[in-house]
């Protein structure tokens, strides 16, 4: 694996390094931030049909609110940070935050579709910002050996959003209404904005002479390999919880899909938890636990049984296994990459949400032609190749010894 450092910083002695601890107000935020980037793209599921009532659009083309949103990460997310890669990343960040108030605050406060598509695409551009600067930004918070810790702290926003957000903002639009959601998202952005200026440390970019090529991360060992298995089991993910609630519904438990998405997203807490504590000497493990976890899962869903039971059982391994994932995978490219980990960290970005765009329109296809059940045989199928790339990438990408660890 690559030593190389991924900014232009001078490294702190091992023993000051050792006895630092984590800077929890400002991993904090970074959550918040992780938080609201999820929830923002999310968001417009949960109000489908009264956001498209007043935009005067059905729902499918409401839905695509959150198409344009992935097509706006996946189309900037490498650019721009090749673009930014100079600028000091507070002023980055601040900047990305920014960017998802405007946006909200447009979206509440629009009553034509163009503009509001326009607004969800500035979304999904403050996201790709955000998605490749905020790993990489908790790790130099934070002494070598809890820097998993720090972007496992980081990443806890997305299940929070999930779990407690989408159904928080839902219930929200439907006491008040769905512009009253996206104002909340504004005003808590803004109270961000405020708690990064007072307690997030500032780091410099990289000098002009020492940025590598962004494609140049595709050469440095191990990044593809990261880079394959994000692509691959995100598709596998995507493909079965974009239609969870049409697979409950088949299944009878249609009326229990709230609660299967908090048993999962409460699974998911647990995960990211776990891979907080472990992933500076078991990522490799973690990793590979993560797969089985939700090729295990996915069986149980694939079997034919009309029980309550097993679903939860099944709903609670999926999120126990694909919990930890983002924080495990940015992890690993984030070793891998080395002085090209910011550009590894903006083609993840990049690869993720074609991801899940390919997994919506995969598992569409899926159900319309062969029906529900192919779904989880879907996921099945999808988590081979990902299991054999993990287990070959044991010198690079998922090694069995990450640097800085002791025997």
């Amino acid at each position: 694996m690559s030593g190389m450092r991924t900014d232009t910083t001078e490294p702190a002695p091992p023993a000051a390094s050792a006895g630092r601890g984590l800077p929890l107000s400002a991993l904090l935020a970074l959550a918040t931030a992780v938080f609201i980037t999820s929830l923002t793209e999310t968001l417009p599921a949960g109000l489908l049909p009264a956001m498209s009532a007043d935009l005067g659009v059905g729902e499918s083309a409401t839905g695509q609110t959150v198409t344009i949103y992935a097509i706006g990460t996946a189309l900037t997310a490498i650019p721009l940070t090749a673009a930014t890669a100079g600028w000091r990343r507070k002023r980055l960040l601040l900047t990305a935050v920014a960017g998802f108030a405007v946006a909200n605050t447009v979206t509440a406060l629009s009553a034509n579709y163009p503009l509001t598509m326009a607004a969800r695409f500035v979304a999904g551009v403050a996201a790709g910002l955000a998605w490749a600067l905020l790993a990489g930004y908790a790790r130099r918070m934070a002494p070598v050996h809890l820097q998993g810790k720090a972007i496992a702290i980081a990443m806890a926003g997305i299940p929070v959003a999930l779990s407690l957000g989408v159904p928080a903002g839902t219930f929200l639009g439907k006491v008040v209404n769905w512009q009253t959601a996206f104002l909340t998202m504004t005003g808590l952005t803004i109270a961000l904005l405020a708690w990064i200026v007072a307690s997030v440390p500032d780091h410099p970019g990289q000098r002009a002479g020492s940025r590598p090529p962004m494609l140049r991360a595709l050469t440095v060992p191990g990044v593809p390999a990261v880079l394959f298995v994000t692509l691959v089991f995100v598709l596998a993910h995507t493909i079965l919880y974009t239609y969870i609630a049409t697979f409950l519904a088949h299944l009878g438990m249609g009326g229990s899909t709230d609660l299967v998405l908090l048993v999962f997203g409460v699974a998911s807490m647990a995960s990211i938890w776990i891979v907080g504590v472990h992933i500076h000497r078991r990522l490799r493990a973690l990793t590979i636990a993560s797969a089985l976890l939700v090729a295990v899962a996915a069986a149980i869903l694939a079997v034919p049984a009309e029980s309550p039971a097993l679903v939860y059982v099944a709903v609670t391994l999926w999120g126990l296994g694909w919990g930890g994932a983002p924080t495990l995978l940015q992890t690993a490219v984030g070793d891998a990459g080395g002085e090209a980990a910011d550009a590894a960290q903006a083609m993840l970005v990049t690869l993720w949400n074609v991801a899940m765009a390919g997994g919506g329109v995969a598992g569409g296809v899926l159900l319309g032609l062969l029906g529900t059940t192919s779904l989880p045989w879907s996921v099945l199928a999808l988590l081979v190749p990902v299991l054999i790339a993990v287990l070959a990438a044991r010198t690079h990408g998922f090694p069995a010894k990450r640097e800085g660890t002791t025997p």
